[in-house]
């Protein structure tokens, strides 16, 4: 599932780009077939329009030292892989706190919305929760995913590392991601767009049902994050919960090699496919 570059910085997935994104001037970008989910080859995993959303949000507040708190990213359809544009804005300004928003678009309709609250820096070392660290990427195997997923795309683009449990088998799972690809040709990504690349992954690591039968398809994301992720491998420690009525629920704590920085949660729509 997972492929290694080789010498020349292409992945080994029929491919010669090497990012999620290719840039197309001014706020539009190609998404490459690195993006494309384990459902269908003519949609994204949401893990890279996520991460291009949070760039456009951390892009927006640049004057003073603060933390995009909470982001929610609206799935209001599948995101094809054909050109994209984002378009982002401060809804709500202030001194200490503010709301941002964005807006991913196919040229003919809106495929995603976020909104984020922005919180100003302060000091509260004094304070801080203290949280130990997962295991060392390094310490972990290769973690695999369920044999009846499409591969490569978005899941050959990540390198995975377990923890516990495997996203090959039912139940909770405990996993590292790091990218194999930039998320826009030409920038190395930010660990929070590295962050949001994982974070929309919760339900596939956790699921329990056979995805050769079942649609566990999340309609949207939200991070709860309290602090500022630092490198390049994420950890999300996701579990799935599902009701009688075909709605579902994904939580996964994120951490970085620190240890936890946020949580992560995930409406799902439960069904027979």
């Amino acid at each position: 599932m997972t492929e290694a570059m080789n010498g020349t910085g292409m992945t080994g997935t029929g491919t010669t780009e090497s990012a999620f994104y290719l840039p197309l001037g001014g706020d539009r970008y190609q998404p490459t077939e690195h993006t494309a989910g384990p459902w269908t080859p003519d949609a994204q995993h949401f893990g890279p329009p996520s991460a291009l959303l949070a760039r456009a949000l951390e892009g927006l507040v640049t004057d003073r030292p603060g933390l995009l708190a909470r982001v929610t990213v609206e799935i209001l359809g599948p995101a094809p892989l054909t050109e994209l544009s984002v378009r982002a804005g401060i809804e709500r300004p202030g001194r200490s706190v503010q709301l941002l928003g964005a807006e991913l678009h196919d040229g003919t309709r809106a495929v995603a919305r976020a909104s984020a609250w922005w919180i100003t820096e302060s000091d509260s070392t004094a304070v801080a929760t203290e949280e130990q660290a997962p295991p060392s990427p390094e310490d972990c195997a290769p973690a695999s995913w369920p044999d009846s997923w499409r591969p490569g795309g978005y899941l050959g683009a990540m390198e995975w590392r377990g923890i516990a449990g495997s996203p090959a088998e039912p139940g909770p799972a405990w996993v590292w991601g790091r990218q194999r690809v930039e998320l826009v040709a030409g920038e190395k990504p930010t660990p929070l767009q590295r962050l949001f690349a994982v974070a929309d992954t919760g339900n596939g690591a956790s699921n329990y049902l056979d995805p050769a039968r079942w649609w566990f398809i999340n309609s949207e994301l939200t991070v709860h994050l309290r602090r500022a992720p630092v490198g390049e491998w994420m950890a999300l420690d996701a579990r799935t919960a599902i009701g009688p009525a075909g709605v579902g629920t994904a939580a996964s704590t994120l951490s970085d090699v620190r240890g936890p920085v946020g949580q992560g949660a995930q409406a799902l729509m439960v069904r027979t496919r």
